[in-house]
This record gives C-alpha cells, structure tokens and sequence, in this order.
C-alpha cells in the first residue's frame, strides 16, 4: 500500500511537471539562449547531472544568478521515488554538483 501511494505521487509530479513545461516553453527557449551566450552548459546536460546526484523526476529547474554576480546555477527541484522533495545546485559553467539539500517545505 505505501510504495503504491508513493508511485501515485511520483507519477502526479511527472505529469504536472510536463503540464507546467508545455506554458513554460517560451521561458525554455529564453533560458536556453541566454546559457548558450554565456557558454553554460545546457539544461539537459544539468538535468543529467542533477539526476545522477539525486535520482527521481525533475518538478522544476531555473537558472539562478549565484549571490552578487559570484557566477550561474541550475537550481532543480526533484521528487524521490519515496516522494521526498530535494534540490540540487549544478555549476552552469561546469556541470559541478554544488549542493543537495531536502527541501522541509
């Protein structure tokens, strides 16, 4: 019964998360170009590595300008399969974990 709660959790998160990615198109398409001029890596390279760090499905992903001009992350909120929410901070210059925390909220 609870790995059955579970999977209905993580499988409501993937669907609102690809519900949300569909009106969030054009904020992609900006992200993307701005990453690109700047010579981060891609979002889906970010993706990849956030995963790797914390496996589970990705509910939402940003660029984030690091404190006071100190450089860019890729800032992702992940579901675990045990319907624990996480983020994680990649470097969008060089693909490096910074930082995995469980959001409490």
């Amino acid at each position: 019964m609870k790995n059955t709660v579970r999977n209905c959790i993580v499988t409501l998160v993937a669907a609102t998360s690809l519900i949300a990615t569909a009106h969030a198109d054009d904020d992609h398409a900006k992200s993307e170009a701005i990453a690109k001029s700047l010579g981060f890596i891609s979002l889906e390279q970010a993706t990849e590595k956030a995963l790797a760090a914390k496996p589970g499905v990705v509910v939402e992903a940003e660029l984030d300008d690091r404190d006071f001009g100190k450089g860019w992350d890729y800032e992702f909120e992940i579901v675990d399969a045990d319907g624990r929410e996480w983020d994680v901070k990649v470097d969008a210059k060089t693909g490096e974990v910074r930082r995995v925390w469980r959001d409490w909220f």
